[in-house]
């Protein structure tokens, strides 16, 4: 139901852009679509130590697979305390958090929408 309307929503905004009278809507308007456009974005889940486990086990996920096929892991900066992250090195460790962290949330959003969390 949300996705026909903003599909319809989009759609309207266009023809109205091709038409050539994008420059007689008031902004009035235009605060009304983007009122509705916002209206139909789905709530996402809140912050609970369930979301916070879920995250975690991702960036350890991460960091496992990267300590497995990052080919130089010591390179550049060392870590103050490198061997608790098997002798990586700062920018592996940034690298290998950050797919974590796109991870984290990619599975976040899917069980929230399954109803999981």
């Amino acid at each position: 139901m949300q996705h026909r309307f903003i599909i319809l929503l989009c759609k309207e905004i266009n023809s109205i852009i091709d038409s050539g009278k994008y420059l007689e809507i008031q902004e009035k308007s235009i605060l009304t679509y983007l009122t509705l456009l916002a209206a139909t974005t789905p709530i996402t889940v809140s912050w609970s130590p369930k979301v916070a486990i879920v995250m975690i086990a991702c960036n350890i996920v991460a960091i496992a697979f990267g300590k497995f096929t990052i080919k130089n892991q010591s390179a550049g900066p060392a870590l103050p305390s490198s061997p608790m992250f098997g002798g990586m090195g700062l920018p592996a460790l940034l690298g290998t958090t950050s797919l974590g962290h796109v991870l984290g949330a990619g599975v976040i959003l899917g069980l929230a929408n399954a109803g999981a969390l």
